[in-house]
C-alpha cells in the first residue's frame, strides 16, 4: 500500500503564513464535541445497535450524494441495487455493487462527497490508500471485517465520533418509537427528534388525506375543521417537545408567508378534504401555515427552520420507481425579502422566536439574507446547505454574509446528512474551512488571532447550542 493519502493540511491556504495561522486555529477546535442539530440519520440504527450489514449498505444505499453522481454517468439505480419506493431490490451481490463504486470513485475528485468519503475511509476505517477499481475488493473485505466488531456498532461509533447531540427529522405523524427505545435503554447517547410537518401542511402531497387520518388517530379526535387541525398540530408539537425536540423544519418551494382569514383557511381545508384543491389553493395554505408555525414557535419556543428553493423529484421517471430523496432535487431561484415580509413583521421582533433560514440560491446571501438577519432579532442564517455544503461553498457563504450580518447572526454548522459516517467528515471539513477563512482575516489584520480562536470556538460549538436551544 502507498503512503496515507489524506493530508493534514487539507483545505488550508497554501500560503505558508496563512496556513500556519489556520493550523493553530483549527487545533483549538478540532477535538470539540460534535453537535448535529439537523439531519436525517435513521434513529433505528441506534435503537437496535446492530452491526451494519455490509459496506454497500453503509456507504452507498443511504447516500444520494453518492449515487446521483454515478447516475449522472449512466449507471442506473438498479445496478446499484437501490431499493425502489416499495423497498424492493434485485438483491445483487453487495461486493459487485461496491466494485462498480470503486471503478468509478475517480468521479468524486474535487467534490465535497469525495472529501467526505476520503475522511471516512482514512480516519474512520484506517484505510491507507484511496479507493479504486483495483483495490475495491480488498477495501470491501477490510471494512466488512471491522463492521463485525463491537467497536463499529452504531452506538460505539457515535461515541468515537464525539457526538454530543444528534437531531433526526421526523414526520408530524411519527410515533417516535425508535426515540422512545433509545431513551428507555441504558445508553446515554443524546438523540432528539425534529418536528417536520410538511406532509400534513402541503395540500398537494399525494398522501395528504391519509396523513390527516393518521394525525386524527394520534390525537383521538376527528379533524373535520381547520380549528381541530391546528389543535392537532399543536398537540403533536407538545409531544415532540416532551420527547426532547427543540426545533421544527419546513421544506417549501417558495418561502412565501401570508396569514389567511379563519374563514379562508377553513374554506381551503374543507376543499382539501374533498380532494378539490388547486395549486393556487395549496400555495396560499402553505403560506398561511408558515405564519401559523411561526406563531406556535413564538409561543412554545421551538426553533423554526425554513428550507426553501428545491424543485423536488425533478426526474419524474426516477421518482415514479424509487420515490423521493434519490438525488433528483434541483435548486431554483428564491426570493426572501418580500416573501418573508409578513412573517418577520408579525414575529421577527418576538423575543421567544428563532427562525433559521437556509437557501440554495447563493445570490441572495449578501443581497437579502445578510441584511434581514442583520436586522431582525428573531432571524438567523443557516449554514451553506446541500449543494453549497462544500469547501468553496462554505467560503463563499462566509465572504458574502459576514460583513453585513457578522458571525453571530449565523448558527454554526449542521451536516443535514442521511449518511451516519459522514457526520465527523462534514464537521471536520467545516471546521477547517472556517479556520482557513479566519486565518485570512488574521493575516490581513482584520481580527486578531485571539479573536479568531474565540470566533472559531463559537462557530464550532457555542452558536449551535444557543441557536437551537440545546
Amino acid at each position: 500500500m502507498q503512503d496515507k493519502f489524506f493530508h493534514e493540511d487539507r483545505f488550508f491556504n497554501p500560503d505558508p503564513g496563512v496556513r500556519k495561522i489556520a493550523r493553530e486555529i483549527y487545533s483549538s477546535i478540532k477535538d470539540s464535541p460534535i453537535i448535529s442539530p439537523h439531519g436525517h440519520v435513521d434513529p433505528a440504527i441506534f435503537a437496535k445497535n446492530e452491526p451494519f450489514p455490509n459496506p454497500k449498505e453503509l456507504f452507498i444505499s443511504p447516500d444520494h450524494y453518492i449515487f446521483r453522481m454515478l447516475y449522472s454517468q449512466g449507471i442506473t439505480l438498479e445496478e446499484l441495487d437501490i431499493p425502489d419506493k416499495n423497498g424492493n431490490t434485485k438483491s445483487l451481490n453487495p461486493q459487485k455493487v461496491w466494485q462498480l463504486f470503486g471503478d468509478n470513485y475517480y468521479l468524486y475528485a474535487g467534490t465535497p462527497t469525495g472529501a467526505w468519503l476520503d475522511y471516512e475511509f482514512s480516519e474512520v476505517f484506517g484505510i491507507k490508500e484511496r479507493l479504486n477499481g483495483i483495490n475495491a475488493v480488498e477495501i470491501y473485505n477490510e471494512i466488512s471485517e471491522k463492521l463485525n466488531s463491537t467497536e463499529f456498532l452504531p452506538r460505539a461509533l457515535f461515541e468515537k465520533f464525539n457526538i454530543e447531540l444528534l437531531s433526526t427529522t421526523d414526520y408530524a405523524t411519527d410515533s417516535l418509537i425508535q426515540h422512545k427505545s433509545i431513551l428507555e435503554s441504558d445508553w446515554n447517547g443524546r438523540i432528539i427528534p425534529c418536528f417536520r410537518p410538511d406532509a400534513i401542511t402541503n395540500l398537494l402531497d399525494m398522501n395528504w388525506k391519509e396523513n390527516i387520518e393518521k394525525l386524527s388517530a394520534l390525537v383521538n379526535f376527528e379533524l373535520n375543521s381547520y380549528k381541530n387541525y391546528i389543535e392537532a398540530i399543536e398537540l403533536r408539537r407538545e409531544f415532540f417537545k416532551e420527547m426532547g425536540a427543540t426545533s421544527t423544519d419546513h421544506g417549501v418551494i417558495e418561502p412565501f408567508t401570508h396569514k389567511l382569514t379563519k374563514n379562508k383557511a377553513e374554506e381551503l381545508f374543507q376543499k382539501a378534504l374533498t380532494g378539490a384543491i388547486t395549486e393556487e389553493d395549496a400555495f396560499l395554505f402553505n403560506a398561511n401555515m408558515l405564519m401559523e408555525m411561526a406563531r406556535m414557535s413564538s409561543e412554545d419556543g421551538m426553533v423554526m427552520q425554513i428550507h426553501p428553493g428545491s424543485y423536488r423529484n425533478h426526474n419524474e421517471a426516477v421518482y415514479e420507481k424509487y420515490g423521493a430523496d434519490k438525488g433528483c432535487d434541483i435548486p431554483i431561484r428564491t426570493e426572501f425579502t418580500i416573501n418573508l415580509h409578513e412573517l418577520l413583521n408579525a414575529y421577527g421582533n418576538h423575543p421567544n422566536l428563532t427562525v433559521i433560514v437556509f437557501t440554495l440560491d447563493e445570490s441572495v446571501y449578501s443581497r437579502e439574507l445578510a441584511p434581514l438577519a442583520g436586522h431582525y432579532p428573531a432571524m438567523k442564517i443557516g449554514p451553506a446547505w446541500w449543494f453549497n455544503d462544500s469547501i468553496h461553498g462554505m467560503t463563499r457563504f462566509r465572504e458574502m454574509v459576514t460583513e453585513t450580518a457578522g458571525f453571530y447572526n449565523t448558527v454554526g454548522f449542521n451536516d443535514d446528512t442521511r449518511a451516519f459516517l459522514s457526520i465527523p467528515a462534514r464537521h471536520d471539513l467545516s471546521r477547517r474551512v472556517d479556520s482557513n477563512y479566519l486565518a485570512g482575516l488574521v493575516a490581513k489584520h482584520i481580527v486578531s488571532k485571539t479573536e479568531a480562536i474565540k470566533i472559531a470556538e463559537d462557530l464550532t460549538y457555542n452558536l449551535v447550542k444557543s441557536a437551537y436551544k440545546l
